[in-house]
């Protein structure tokens, strides 16, 4: 619920993962995001459409994944927080960005959530994002629950 993602008082708040993402990246202070629309990532974007403009962040719908991640490379790299997130192909589609990042590193907080499907339970492709990061030298953490991912974000 958007209240929830956007209340002073979390003591008590029902977040779906998602939600949880966007809520750890305003109190992380996250001021760039972009994205390139696709479930089961589409609802971090729709939240971060509907707050942008309230809490200062610079959102883009980019061209595709690739540009997602080099936005919010560059952002990172220039001092901002900033967040993305890719469906279970765009890791694919941003692999060349990807594979630098493990050797240019960034200068602030830059979070890739990425939502894989490695049994193809949901969706028509199989993919594991942890063979990628293990490649690029990149950490990835696996969070249980909306929680996990809260901390994890921050």
């Amino acid at each position: 619920m958007l209240a929830d993602v956007i209340s002073d008082d979390l003591s008590k708040a029902f977040l779906f993962c998602n939600e949880a993402i966007v809520r750890a990246a305003l109190e992380a202070d996250v001021k760039v995001v972009a994205f390139y629309p696709g479930s089961p990532v589409s609802e971090i974007l729709d939240t971060f459409y509907k707050i942008s403009d309230k809490f200062n962040i610079k959102m883009e719908i980019a061209t595709n994944e690739k540009v997602a991640l080099e936005i919010v490379a560059g952002a990172s790299m220039g001092g901002q927080r900033s967040l993305t997130a890719l469906k279970s192909v765009g890791l694919n589609v941003a692999s060349d960005t990807f594979f630098s990042l493990g050797y240019t590193g960034v200068n602030k907080g830059c979070v890739l959530v990425f939502a894989d499907d490695p049994y193809c339970h949901s969706s028509q492709s199989e993919e594991d994002g942890r063979f990628f990061a293990e490649n690029a030298f990149i950490p990835m953490l696996e969070p249980t629950d909306p929680v996990e991912a809260k901390e994890m974000v921050k």
